[in-house]
């Protein structure tokens, strides 16, 4: 009797732990590890990869879950796998289908330098590797004929990304977003010029971010090509300094002289192409000037962001002045 009964004991010790064994939380290492489940993969081989990479203990313990549900689905993808975790957990994850990927918000007014810096603070897409397929423009020749580089039409949006998306990819998904918007929007002037509505949509981008003023600015910049006025457009010598690797926070005197082609106080007429990824409402505004006599503005001395506008050169000096005297 006393001999059964150690028997017995014996057993459900062994049962018991064989049971943590193989079902406790486990991580055979501290940091976070991803796992790719390819599409097709049988149980069998999820679970030797899930334990080849120190996801779960042994192989067995997946599949006994798996004989406890058997109509559950994994789901193929990307996953992330960081601590200690139950065969149970990791079963559910890939139940769930709770694959990794990173948001890339790109913000209005974002371009191509930007969004590399904002790529580098990630762990996806190469921020290198980015600005070389943003420098070629074959994806959106069909709608712009004359850019040489992707800048305008990779729409401010949110993206998911992870391990697996190319560079040439993330462009892809980018221009396509700008595509199903510019549709919309190029429906009320079929015959504007893609390229010079996104360049002008461009340059109110960076010089407003009051939505009121989007249409004025526009108007201005509009008004001034119409007069034959060179467009000096601060942001655009930003550009050009940017492109020669030369731009130090602010505007030197040196940057409005700048050669660059894209410097408006050097050059005549719109620069080359966009100077940044303008959103809806700059791309709205550019095709739809509103109908004013402005040729002038300047940021109201007031601090709240502002433009006073003018049709006058003394107007406008007035103005200019006036600001001047509260900024000092």
């Amino acid at each position: 009797m006393v001999a059964a009964l150690l028997v017995a004991m014996i057993v459900i010790v062994g049962i018991g732990t064989a049971g943590y064994w193989f079902f406790a939380p486990y991580a055979a290492s501290h940091g976070p590890v991803f796992v790719d489940i390819d599409r097709g993969m049988t149980t069998r081989q999820v679970a030797r990869r899930l334990a080849s990479r120190g996801i779960i203990r042994r192989p067995w313990s997946l599949l006994a879950l798996r004989i406890l549900s058997p109509g559950a689905t994994l789901e193929a993808g990307e996953y992330r796998f960081s601590g200690a975790q139950t065969p149970w957990q990791v079963f559910q994850k890939l139940h769930r289908g709770d694959v990794f990927y990173e948001e890339l918000t790109v913000p209005e007014g974002t371009n191509i330098f930007d969004i590399a810096g904002i790529l580098d603070q990630m762990d996806t897409v190469s921020s290198r590797a980015f600005l070389k397929a943003a420098r070629s423009s074959s994806i959106i020749h069909d709608l712009d004929p004359k850019a040489t580089d992707l800048e305008g039409y990779l729409f401010p949006s949110t993206y998911r990304v992870d391990h697996h998306t190319t560079a040439r990819q993330l462009c892809a998904m980018m221009t396509a977003e700008f595509r199903k918007h510019w549709a919309s929007l190029q429906a009320s002037r079929p015959d504007a010029s893609t390229h010079d509505v996104v360049t002008l949509a461009s340059m109110v981008e960076k010089e407003t971010a009051i939505p009121a003023e989007r249409p004025l600015v526009a108007a201005v910049f509009d008004n001034r090509l119409r007069a034959h006025m060179p467009l000096e457009c601060d942001p655009t010598a930003v550009y050009a300094a940017l492109l020669e690797n030369r731009y130090r926070g602010v505007i030197h005197k040196s940057d409005l002289a700048s050669a660059n082609p894209f410097n408006t106080y050097a050059h005549a007429g719109l620069p080359p192409g966009p100077i940044t990824n303008p959103g809806v409402a700059s791309l709205e505004a550019a095709l739809h000037p509103a109908a004013t006599n402005y040729l002038y503005f300047v940021a109201r001395p007031d601090g709240s962001g502002t433009h006073q506008f003018s049709e006058t050169l003394t107007e406008h000096e007035r103005a200019v002045l006036a600001y001047r005297k509260k900024s000092h």
